[in-house]
């Protein structure tokens, strides 16, 4: 469940949300109808063949940059017309820092969370395709594929791994790890 509060100082972010793995052309007939895409060049559909997925990305009402994804290796395709009912899971949360090994020790210490994809200097994907904090070095990088600047802003999520259920708060440009 995604749940936005109202914050005056709060700035446009990026989220991604699963779609399933064989619904990306759906998607974006049924996204074009309700608002513009955002491309990359003249794609509308991004391959991320490193992934084995494909992306639409759109603003929402806010600005923020948001991602239907459809990751194949989760092989959850669908026989029904693509609607609403077919946003999954939210799978992924922008982390813009200055320090992205941080980030990952604290989640590596609290969670043993493993690194995606990436590394240290401009981009780390940490968890896994049900769920990847996207951290970025927002000195270095900004969200894809718009460009727009990448700005902390506060966030807290609760996220289930290995039959755990932690907290985690973006506060304060860090992460914290918690049990709720």
């Amino acid at each position: 469940m995604l749940h936005f509060e109202y914050k005056q100082s709060a700035t446009p972010y990026h989220f991604a949300i699963n779609i399933p793995a064989n619904k990306e052309f759906e998607a974006l007939k049924w996204l074009k109808s309700r608002c513009p895409i955002l491309k990359d060049g003249e794609d509308e559909i991004i391959n991320f063949t490193a992934w084995n997925a494909k992306a639409i990305y759109f603003y929402d009402e806010d600005k923020n940059i948001v991602e239907l994804i459809a990751r194949k290796n989760l092989k959850n395709a669908s026989d029904h017309n693509f609607g609403p009912e077919h946003f999954l899971e939210i799978s992924e949360i922008g982390v813009p820092t200055t320090d992205i090994e941080r980030e990952f020790n604290t989640l590596k210490h609290a969670m043993d969370i493993a690194i995606y994809d990436g590394g240290f200097g401009n981009f780390c994907a940490i968890g896994d395709e049900n769920g990847l904090l996207i951290c970025i070095n927002r000195e270095r990088k900004d969200w894809y594929p718009t460009q727009d600047k990448a700005s902390p802003s506060e966030f807290e999520l609760k996220l289930s791994q290995n039959r755990k259920t932690y907290g985690i708060e973006f506060k304060n440009e860090k992460i914290i790890v918690g049990f709720p």
